[in-house]
């Protein structure tokens, strides 16, 4: 059977020819001539057989008849005369919907109907002035057509063919309350079609709503796939998805690849992954400008990128010709999603192949996937990505190492490898003098007893200095006491340490009895203020404490004291 023997115009038959096809396709077979008798339609088939030309042709066949008199509109803002809007179709996606209505132009050339496709992501002024000019068939999604309608820059009243393309999507509940509006807006009396690769029961019932004794066709068996499509799936680690893809790009010399994923993060993440491993890629999604989302799809159809990385936007429609591969990175949530995704490929009887990236966690999806098309798919295991085998780090991991280390201490060591300062050790900060210190003074007897000094180089003898004009005294400390002090792990501050002073135990006792002492704290008899016998503290510390120098005495941060004296509130 021909496109001539079903009723269309020889405009319209010249204009498919023009196009390169001659005979139509089963579902383009029983659609029209219901679509030309006036019926209300719902009409299934798989993805990539003509349903856009299902319903495009006769639409224009119907159109072709001029309206009714009285029925020019006077927008808003434009001149009587105008044209009313006669069809109006509505599509998902931008990117669906501007191909639709390439379709309608490429079909109705010869007719002299006119087209308009309005959407969001683009400036509304050069839509306005179009549809003040007059349009026959609009082409829209949702938002933006609502967009128009609230500002009374377009009259749907004259609508006589509503169509929803993808009617499984535009019926779900991100959009019925959408077409809710537009329905309300629209003449009662009008012809409704709906066309998609998939019909889930309780969408089917909704549109049965909608419709006024509608005729149903099914060309092909419901949420099946298409018999040329080779599907496979490829078991991997989550971590590992990635790598595996950039395997079987460059391994198998892939060209033309559509990878979808589940998030818009994920979407450029893996571009930028599929590019460092210098895979050219670009990636589309919601957050795109509308101008970034069109060269990358128009690049990806003319074969000049070779990898394209979507969410599902790209899933609905889009006609891709020629498109070899598939890839599923993402398990979809929605088992038709599935269906809708590998039918980019594999169109018009071309062959193509589908491939899935299944983890783990996503097991339980794949189940949901096979129990919808009615078939199971067949588990390939790439060599060396086996799930549960290790394998290179993903570039984050590596990244994210890089990054710790680059923040991580550069001394004589790590931060595990230092011991722990004590709690009357010294802190890093700045004296009030604006002398660099290493710390702040203990409030203890022996650590008050060692602040001030100032530094003596190693090696060095201690010499007197006088300080504020008040007095000076000598050191007692030697250098190989101030290597060998505890309170610090690598070298602590001169002036942190008690036992250059003399308040502490001999320069001959052992490191482990030094330390002891230096943590005990002193212990007073309440009624007496006197040492008790148990203490640790030298039986000699009053005489030290007696023979202070006056460099410790006049060098003592403001609020700070010499061992038994009274001691100051505050700093």
């Amino acid at each position: 059977m021909s496109f001539a023997n079903l009723g269309l115009s020889e405009a319209l038959v010249r204009a498919v020819a023009d196009a390169g096809y001659s005979q139509p396709t089963p579902i383009q077979t029983q659609a029209i001539p219901v679509v030309l008798s006036g019926a209300d339609l719902m009409a299934g088939a798989q993805t990539g057989t003509g349903k856009t030309a299902a319903f495009v042709l006769p639409l224009l066949q119907r159109l072709a008849t001029p309206a009714p008199a009285g029925d020019a509109q006077k927008p808003a803002g434009g001149r009587a005369g105008a044209r009313k809007i006669r069809a109006l179709i509505l599509a998902p996606t931008r990117e669906l919907a501007a191909q639709v209505e390439e379709s309608v132009r490429v079909y109705g050339k010869h007719s002299g109907l006119s087209s308009l496709a309005v959407f969001g992501g683009v400036s509304i002024n050069p839509q306005i002035d179009r549809l003040r000019r007059g349009v026959d068939v609009l082409v829209a999604t949702p938002g933006r057509l609502l967009d128009h309608h609230g500002q009374r820059t377009l009259d749907l009243s004259g609508v006589e063919v509503l169509v929803l393309d993808e009617a499984d999507r535009m019926l779900d509940m991100g959009f019925l309350p959408d077409i809710k509006r537009i329905l309300a807006a629209l003449p009662r009396k009008r012809q409704n079609l709906l066309f998609s690769a998939t019909f889930a029961d309780e969408i089917r019932e909704l549109a049965n709503s909608l419709l006024t004794s509608p005729v149903s066709v099914q060309v092909t068996p419901r949420n099946s796939t298409v018999e040329s499509v080779k599907q496979s799936v490829h078991p991997v680690d989550a971590g590992r998805k990635a790598e595996l893809l950039v395997h079987l790009v460059k391994e198998g010399n892939w060209f033309q690849v559509l990878v979808f994923t589940r998030t818009k993060h994920g979407a450029n993440k893996l571009a930028q992954r599929l590019e460092k491993s210098d895979i050219p890629a670009l990636a589309i999604h919601g957050n795109k400008s509308q101008n970034a989302r069109t060269r990358a799809l128009a690049d990806f159809k003319s074969a000049k990128l070779q990898v394209l990385v979507a969410t599902d936007i790209a899933a609905r429609g889009l006609d891709i010709e020629q498109l070899p591969h598939v890839v599923n990175f993402d398990i979809p949530h929605v088992p038709e999603d599935y269906v809708h995704r590998i039918g980019r490929t594999g169109r018009a009887g071309a062959i193509g192949e589908a491939v899935s990236l299944v983890c783990a966690e996503e097991n339980g999806r794949l189940r949901d996937i096979e129990r919808l098309i009615k078939r199971s798919l067949p588990r390939v295991v790439v060599p060396g990505f086996e799930a549960g085998r290790p394998g290179s780090q993903p570039p984050e991991v590596i990244e994210s190492a890089q990054r710790q280390e680059r923040k991580a201490p550069s001394g004589r060591g790590s931060r595990e490898q230092r011991k722990p300062r004590p709690a009357h050790a010294a802190r890093p900060g700045a004296s009030r003098t604006g002398e660099r210190t290493e710390g702040r003074p203990s409030r203890s007897g022996a650590g008050a007893a060692s602040r001030g000094k100032p530094r003596v180089a190693e090696g060095t003898a201690p010499q007197e200095t006088r300080t504020n004009g008040r007095g000076s005294g000598p050191s007692h400390a030697s250098s190989s006491d101030r290597r060998n002090s505890p309170h610090s792990p690598a070298r602590a501050p001169e002036h942190a340490r008690g036992e250059r002073n003399g308040h502490g135990p001999s320069n001959g006792a052992p490191p482990a009895e030094r330390t002891a002492h230096a943590n005990a704290k002193p212990r007073r008899d309440d009624a007496r203020g006197e040492l008790r016998s148990g203490d640790r503290r030298p039986a000699k510390r009053a005489s030290a404490q007696a023979q202070g120098s006056s460099l410790v005495r006049n060098n003592l941060p403001p609020g700070w004291t010499t061992p038994g004296s009274a001691p100051r509130r505050g700093r």
